[in-house]
């Protein structure tokens, strides 16, 4: 009679799929956390609790919740900036931000603007993020001061994490017409972003 094997260890490619999943699993969990409630009250435990797996994995995989938010949102909030013509990066923004939730998952231009106002987020990565997307907003501006560009540029980031918010805060409203909100918006921004006109005064 042939004795039944021990149960053999996982091979390498087995660890290693799920080593892949686990990550994944996180990272997917910390980008909706990141997006939906902002990174100061993001822990690692809710993370670890969405992703279905030990916290002590999330240290192990990524060191800590800053390292994970790196991972996670700054890559993709970066890549926004390149995917597309910066001619077209108020369009792209504006879909992300107004596309259903079922369509567009974990959002990451969210978890950046609510993580550009956080303490707890280094500033290293505050500024990397900061700075990339109001560069990338005040060379759409007509103007040949770089300082009102920036300020313009700022303004138009607040504009936008503002209509996320009350998107996220008012499940029903004129808010949630994509079509509504893109037409004012970009018409509002245009006068925004082109050349300052003298006021005269009489």
């Amino acid at each position: 009679m042939t004795e039944p094997r021990p149960d053999r260890p996982p091979t390498v490619g087995a660890r290693q799929r799920d080593s892949a999943a686990t990550r994944r699993a996180l990272i997917t969990a910390a980008s909706e956390l990141f997006a939906t409630v902002g990174y100061d009250a993001t822990t690692v435990r809710a993370v670890a609790d969405r992703a279905g797996v030990n916290q002590a994995l999330l240290f192990r995989y990524f060191g800590n919740k800053e390292g994970l938010f790196a991972e996670a949102v700054l890559g993709q909030a970066m890549g926004l900036l390149a995917d597309g013509p910066r001619e077209d990066l108020l369009e792209r923004t504006l879909a992300a931000i107004l596309a259903d939730q079922a369509d567009r998952g974990p959002q990451p231009l969210m978890a950046v603007l609510l993580a550009a106002g956080s303490t707890q987020v280094a500033e290293e990565v505050r500024n990397q993020l900061g700075s990339a997307y109001s560069a990338a907003f005040a060379s759409l501006v007509d103007s040949d001061d770089p300082d009102d560009a920036r300020v313009r540029a700022d303004l138009l980031l607040a504009w936008l994490l503002g209509i996320s918010l009350m998107r996220g805060a008012l499940r029903a409203g004129p808010l949630h017409d994509p079509q509504v909100v893109t037409e004012h918006v970009l018409r509002a921004a245009r006068v925004l972003l082109e050349p300052q006109r003298r006021i005269l005064h009489k």
